[in-house]
């Protein structure tokens, strides 16, 4: 695929290398937004089935983009802390926790994945088994995959894992991860948030017991949402509100006093109150929709074309990278030798316009489709000088 950068509003000056914190919004999805905005000005334009269509779109994308069979297995969360609370809340309802203790994580996980299991860990005497990451060096990422499967056994309640960890990008094997839990009836939870969008996912083929995804970062969408794929064990489960949109026959507005018991089919439930949102899903729309047309393996191949006269550059200088297949393309760390001063180097990459992320003595690049030779020609000047 060619660069797309002038579907963004990013000025030219700008080397914007940190996906992995924020996308910028493309015109289209800014231009949704701002029609959400104003059509709260004429309320007479919108209906009851307004209420319900736009979520209907939405979910057929996202189901399309993460390869799910059925797009009423899709929901509309305010967050991925939200959807870990859903998980949360139906495990402690369903599993025997006495005799399945143990939640498994990695090392220097996103917080919101390690404080969602606090409630289980103090009302269920369940415990978390932390995978440390291994040392910087040659057979880092295969050794700390091996690590994560052997954690996994017959006291398993669940793993929660990002398939690209956020801080410095490691590629986790989902398919082994699957395989694993199967053999030892534990549930494979997914933060899929630094990865769907930027790296292809079929959920048909790992099966996952949940995943959720913020669409702020690589889904290219607005801060405030978070998509979820709900599986069959969450078909009875109980959801974190009790919203009116919920319930069956909730689109016949002049019924609605007619109570009912039951919910709308499938993931309907877990749908965040208010799901209509005017303004957010318009953008959600959008935003998928470029994420259909480009595709993720094509991001993934475009990031990695950008990435590669790189790499030696970097290693010639000292730094340290993650071998394939263990790092991912659009998301990986760049460790700094000891002998250089991290802040020297901040302030010089903040000089020249680019902008990445620091987790610890590493930088976190991220990389999409409005970068291109001049993003990374930027970033290897200012490495270079410094090492």
């Amino acid at each position: 695929m060619n660069c797309q950068k002038s579907l963004f509003s990013l000025p030219e000056s700008v080397h914007y290398l940190n996906c992995a914190t924020m996308s910028p919004l493309s015109k289209a999805v800014e231009a949704a937004g701002v029609a959400g905005v104003l059509r709260k000005s004429r309320p007479h334009e919108i209906y009851a089935e307004h209420f319900f269509d736009l979520l209907e779109t939405v979910k057929a994308r996202f189901a399309q983009l993460i390869g799910c069979p059925d797009p009423q297995r899709i929901a509309l969360m305010p967050s991925v802390s939200y959807g870990l609370a859903v998980v949360a809340k139906n495990i402690a309802r369903l599993a025997d926790i006495s005799r399945r203790p143990n939640i498994v994580l990695v090392g220097d996980e996103f917080p919101s994945d390690v404080y969602a299991w606090d409630e289980l860990l103090a009302d269920h005497s369940a415990r978390t088994i932390t995978v440390k990451a291994p040392l910087y060096g040659a057979g880092r990422g295969a050794a700390w995959n091996e690590q994560l499967l052997a954690a996994i056994d017959e006291k398993t309640l669940l793993v929660c894992i990002s398939p690209t960890h956020w801080a410095d990008g490691t590629l986790f094997d989902l398919a082994a991860l699957r395989q694993r839990c199967t053999q030892y009836g534990a549930r494979l939870v997914v933060d899929a948030t630094q990865h769907v969008g930027g790296y292809p996912l079929d959920v048909a083929q790992i099966q996952p017991d949940f995943l959720v995804c913020a669409t702020y970062k690589w889904l290219l969408g607005p801060y405030g949402s978070a998509l979820a794929y709900c599986p069959e064990w969450l078909d009875d489960g109980i959801p974190l509100e009790q919203t009116w949109m919920a319930r069956q026959n909730s689109d016949d507005f002049k019924s609605l006093i007619n109570y009912q018991a039951q919910y709308r089919p499938h993931a309907y439930r877990y749908n965040v109150g208010e799901s209509s949102q005017f303004i957010h899903l318009p953008m959600i729309a959008a935003a998928l929709q470029h994420l259909l047309d480009w595709t993720p393996a094509a991001i993934q191949q475009y990031a990695q074309q950008l990435s590669t006269p790189l790499l030696p550059m970097l290693r010639e200088a000292g730094y340290w990278i993650e071998e394939t297949p263990y790092r991912a393309n659009h998301l990986w760390g760049i460790q700094v030798p000891p002998h250089q001063n991290l802040d020297t180097l901040q302030n010089k990459l903040r000089a020249a316009g680019v902008y990445v992320s620091y987790r610890g003595k590493a930088i976190r690049l991220s990389i999409n489709v409005w970068n291109d030779a001049s993003d990374i020609n930027a970033l290897a000047t200012a490495l270079r000088g410094n090492s």
